[in-house]
């Protein structure tokens, strides 16, 4: 399969763009998003929700995603892809819809974790796209909701803007619902396109990504998903399912299912320890 036009398509997107570094660059192993874990001793039995944070940084760190686990396409990220200067960071006159761009560009959507947490960044080789996957601690499970109540209505506030980048070039973006699994308390999965207008280097860049969220208690698992060679569904389902049984297991002390074993390298205990 030739995937060469989407790496130039990625390199002439963000030509004169700084790339940014708060994308998935420096999270090959485990990025912990807190570094003073809240809860008590005596955790909760049940993922149930809680008055206090009930999640700590290494039970964060425990409930990410190997990259074994989605198969072999999938490897540790070597860096942020370049198209999310270039796509993501863009302008529209519709304020929820430039509250989505700017969620999805500060991967935030959920709002600043107010406990522990971790990231996992993971690049897959087919596609060239890129998932992000972080586990945090949020505060009242009713926050949560709130955020996922309005993400629930962007597909219609949102169906189909024109968002500007920041070459100035117009774009269309269509925004969808994504199902998920029905696992946790609560959850939200959005799919949105964003294309270029005009043709580059032969080609219209268009980039399609998944968000998935799931609330357990006071904490949730979130993801991005996705890139200029397209998203699969079935992958952004699959790291939902995982992700949220491997959080589960770490709330109730339940020994993990046994894993694919990961290169050295790419397992998020590597990279906890270090971090």
């Amino acid at each position: 399969m030739n995937r060469r036009p989407s790496r130039v398509l990625a390199s002439a997107l963000t030509a004169g763009v700084l790339v940014s570094a708060s994308a998935c660059s420096g999270v090959q192993g485990v990025e912990p998003t807190n570094e003073r874990p809240t809860a008590s001793p005596a955790a909760p039995s049940s993922p149930a929700a809680s008055a206090t944070f009930s999640l700590t940084v290494t039970q964060a760190r425990d409930a990410l995603l190997g990259p074994a686990e989605l198969g072999e396409r999938w490897s540790a990220t070597q860096g942020g892809a370049t198209w999310r200067d270039g796509l993501l960071k863009g302008r529209t006159d519709v304020p929820d819809c430039q509250r989505l761009l700017d969620g999805l560009y500060a991967e935030d959507l959920l709002g600043k974790p107010k406990g522990p947490g971790a990231v996992v960044g993971l690049d897959e080789s087919d596609t060239e796209a890129q998932l992000r996957y972080q586990v945090a601690a949020y505060g009242a499970p009713a926050e949560v909701d709130a955020k996922m109540a309005w993400l629930r209505t962007l597909p219609e506030k949102c169906a189909e803007f024109t968002s500007t980048d920041v070459r100035g070039v117009r774009q269309t973006v269509r925004v969808r619902p994504a199902a998920l699994p029905g696992v946790g308390d609560a959850r939200e999965g959005l799919r949105m396109t964003v294309s270029a207008e005009g043709d580059l280097y032969g080609e219209t860049p268009t980039l399609t990504l998944d968000f998935a969220a799931v609330r357990v208690g006071d904490r949730a698992v979130s993801l991005t998903n996705g890139g200029l060679g397209g998203a699969e569904e079935d992958f952004t389902a699959q790291a939902v399912q995982l992700g949220t049984q491997h959080l589960h297991d770490v709330l109730t002390d339940r020994p993990p299912a046994p894993r694919p074993t990961d290169r050295p390298s790419d397992r998020p205990s590597s990279g906890a320890e270090q971090g």
